[in-house]
């Protein structure tokens, strides 16, 4: 027996990293002959892709299948089981240790799901056991990033095409204190100079005005306390526009470095885009970083482990607290920083080691077998039953 059909349920219409792993899996899933039915999670946020930038052959996926197994893409707590099957949540973590209520929630489901070892880690050590625990990497579209072709135009407000400068680092996130992004302004005000031949790139997603708020005032505060001002550093390119799935290797191949001194990561979506587009990399060694790169391809910032506390951010921190996360070192941040700009310390290209390793194809591979056996073992717990004449249903 092999996974024919499954039942999906998970965001697919936004920006989000959930949004864009529900949508790559699906899709190669249904490549690989898995006959799904998708639902969607209208709830999980309130940004949508334009219409220009969605795919509608997901929406065409809504009609039941067969299944003996339900799919989640969610956290744990957002996980609603379909009762007639075996429920598998596939999530991450972005510090030490799960809440609580999520490990409540964990052990009620037949199986997690996990990107990387870090995460598996954050759940034994909330209280969920080793053998509920599976591990499955996301992917990446290697050869989409690999042959982008034309860089996306950018231009800085002062005029002067992005493509212009020489070294052109990138950073890509949702604006929240995880990112750390006041600590990446921080290194780059006090790493570079208007005479640097240098710009950094920040594409970012706003989740609510207020976020942006915060990160000005985060900027304001950096100027406050290092004493130096954003224009004698060397230009911050920011873009928040909404960029279509297909239309993102194009923004890669605007940047010749993909920085992120993130304070946990369960998967880095961009930063293994990066590598298949064929950047160098500075990235922190911690959490799912240390599953995908090492030192043969990365610039890799030593890191200290610090209490997860968001500052200035409401009741964001309600998942963290309690817990752990690494904190890159900022003179390292910063001689990373100088170090691409002058030309020193590159490292080999991960670009190889991710379209051989760290494919949509692989990853879905390796799901299906996952689930697979969610399957059989579901079906073994029915049987003796069933053959008896029980009342009880057989399997759907």
């Amino acid at each position: 027996m092999t996974l024919s059909s499954l039942l999906v349920r998970g965001p697919y219409h936004g920006p989000s990293g959930y949004d864009h792993h529900t949508r790559e899996f699906v899709r190669e899933l249904v490549r690989q002959g898995v006959a799904v039915q998708l639902v969607d999670l209208p709830d999980w946020g309130p940004d949508r892709l334009p219409p220009t930038a969605r795919d509608p052959w997901f929406d065409t996926l809504q009609r039941p299948v067969p299944a003996r197994v339900a799919l989640h893409f969610t956290m744990p707590h957002q996980v609603l089981p379909h009762p007639e099957m075996a429920n598998v949540n596939y999530t991450m973590f972005e510090a030490t240790r799960i809440p609580p209520i999520w490990a409540r929630h964990s052990r009620s489901h037949d199986l997690v799901v996990v990107p990387t070892e870090s995460s598996r880690c954050a759940w034994m050590d909330g209280g969920v056991p080793a053998e509920m625990i599976g591990i499955c990497p996301l992917g990446v579209d290697a050869a989409a990033f690999a042959r982008a072709g034309e860089a996306l135009p950018l231009v800085h407000r002062s005029g002067r095409p992005i493509h212009s400068f020489a070294t052109r680092f990138l950073n890509v996130s949702a604006l929240g204190p995880r990112k750390n992004l006041s600590g990446l302004l921080a290194a780059w005000i006090t790493a570079t100079s208007a005479v640097d031949d240098a710009v950094l790139i920040l594409k970012l997603h706003a989740p609510s005005e207020g976020s942006v708020r915060r990160l000005l005032r985060q900027a304001q505060n950096i100027e406050a306390e290092t004493g130096r001002r954003f224009h004698d550093a060397a230009p911050v390119h920011v873009m928040t526009d909404i960029i279509a799935d297909a239309d993102m290797p194009r923004l890669y191949a605007a940047a010749t470095h993909y920085i992120s001194v993130s304070l946990g990561e369960g998967w880095d979506q961009p930063m293994v885009e990066a590598a298949a587009a064929g950047l160098q990399l500075i990235a922190p060694n911690h959490s799912a970083y240390t599953a995908y790169l090492d030192e043969s391809v990365a610039r890799l910032l030593p890191c200290a482990l610090e209490p997860a506390v968001f500052q200035d951010s409401g009741d964001d921190d309600i998942w963290f607290r309690g817990t752990e996360w690494w904190r890159p070192d900022p003179d390292e941040a910063r001689a990373a920083i100088r170090d691409a700009i002058e030309g020193q310390r590159s490292a080999a290209l991960a670009q190889d080691r991710v379209a051989t390793e760290w494919t949509w194809e692989q990853s879905a591979r390796r799901l299906i077998s996952i689930l697979d056996e969610v399957e059989k073992s579901r079906v073994r717990r029915w049987f003796p039953a069933w053959r008896r004449g029980s009342r009880r249903s057989a399997p759907a």
